[in-house]
């Protein structure tokens, strides 16, 4: 279950200090264990039937804090939690962040290193706005996750496919449907983990990242260092960032690229990160995201002690080729320093790489996260990792 597999963490330690009530779209298995009761709702991001879930469980239990780790539910949780009176972000606030257009506007007006942006709504509009911009373009949903929709278009030939591709996912988007036409930021990409209590800041780890070559933006790889010496170069804008959206509460992810050694920002998300990020930075700090994203909606001060100075890094597993998996399998013992490896696809299965139509959703086999004294060391331990690994495809016909 790929819940389990990358929110199972998030889970386990909130449930380790908390009676937890859960909202979910899908009837609990795994999460039984962890749960003082749950509650179905098909769709949680539907306004109307999460706050009667919501009154109705507020009735039954004193609830002190509501939160989410999911992106599609950001703003109806912020909604949620300011009718039952509980500490929360603003559902404006939640908004800005959902929607990159409105990101992008109030970083300009703060000052926020960010990249040029235009909403478009046609290919034509999209084609004048790279003709300003420049070539290299990103193309991507303003209102999506996960680098879901995302595309660089390098020359005006490539524009109308990149729209194309672009515009098909906005059009599932809640807070805004539009494509947004952005500057290429060159650079390496990175994340900023960050936890805000009562509107003061701190920045907790800097994640590096690895991304797939153009035109997509699939993220293949992260490694958090607790003695990254790029934590300091980042976290001014980090900081600015969460100020100018208006963040007073809880973890965000800040998604930044640093063109000439400068930070310039990409987004933020006003949620634990994906990918096992909080759990890469409980490896290497010893500092529990989850926990503190629970805290802080209880609008009690979270615990941001460091206990380790260390490294992890994680290997999203991929194929080269879309097609029919036949095999995927780790060759021989695994060492200890492999921390986990997760197979979230079997035999049989259909893989779709972003090329043929598919999403890292519809491509990913798995992952695989390893630690070390170091980053440097965490990841040659993953590239080590990765070559044990046996995956066997039969390539996509027609």
């Amino acid at each position: 279950m790929e819940a389990e597999a990358y929110r199972g963490y998030c889970l386990e330690s909130v449930a380790a200090a908390y009676d937890v009530v859960l909202i979910t779209s899908d009837e609990p298995s795994w999460e039984v264990p962890y749960l003082r009761d749950c509650v179905v709702v098909p769709d949680p991001a539907d306004q109307a039937a999460l706050s009667t879930v919501g009154r109705a469980l507020a009735e039954r239990y004193d609830l002190t804090g509501v939160f989410t780790w999911t992106e599609w539910y950001l703003v109806s949780v912020a909604r949620l939690a300011r009718q039952l009176g509980l500490p929360t972000n603003a559902p404006e606030v939640m908004q800005a962040c959902r929607n990159k257009a409105t990101s992008r506007a109030l970083f300009a007006r703060h000052g926020v290193p960010s990249a040029a942006s235009v909403s478009v709504r046609t290919v034509a509009e999209a084609e004048a706005a790279a003709g300003r911009i420049g070539y290299p373009a990103v193309l991507k949903p303003a209102a999506h996750a996960a680098s879901i929709g995302v595309i660089r278009a390098d020359t005006p030939e490539q524009l109308t496919a990149a729209y194309e591709f672009a515009d098909k996912a906005a059009g599932q988007g809640r807070e805004s449907t539009s494509v947004l036409v952005e500057e290429y930021l060159d650079g390496p990409e990175v994340s900023v983990e960050c936890v805000t209590y009562r509107g003061e800041t701190t920045v907790v780890a800097v994640t590096r990242k690895t991304v797939s070559d153009p035109p997509y933006f699939e993220e293949l790889a992260h490694s958090v260092d607790a003695g990254d010496p790029l934590l300091h170069v980042v976290a001014p804008a980090a900081r600015a960032a969460v100020r100018a959206l208006g963040i007073t509460a809880g973890v965000s992810h800040v998604e930044m690229r640093l063109v000439d050694g400068r930070p310039r920002l990409v987004e933020v998300n006003g949620r634990i990160a994906g990918d096992m990020i909080g759990h890469l930075v409980q490896l290497a700090t010893g500092i529990d995201l989850p926990r503190a994203a629970a805290d802080i909606a209880c609008d009690r001060a979270p615990d941001l002690t460091a206990t380790r100075s260390s490294a992890a890094a994680i290997r999203l597993i991929y194929p080269a080729t879309s097609g029919t998996l036949r095999r995927a399998s780790f060759d021989g013992i695994c060492p200890r320093w492999l921390e986990r490896i997760h197979f979230q696809h079997q035999a049989g299965d259909q893989l779709l790489l972003p090329a043929d139509g598919g999403t890292m959703f519809t491509a990913r086999i798995g992952y695989l996260v390893t630690t070390a004294p170091t980053a440097d060391l965490a990841r040659a331990h993953a590239e080590q990792a990765a070559r044990r690994l046996h995956i066997d495809i039969a390539p996509r016909t027609g």
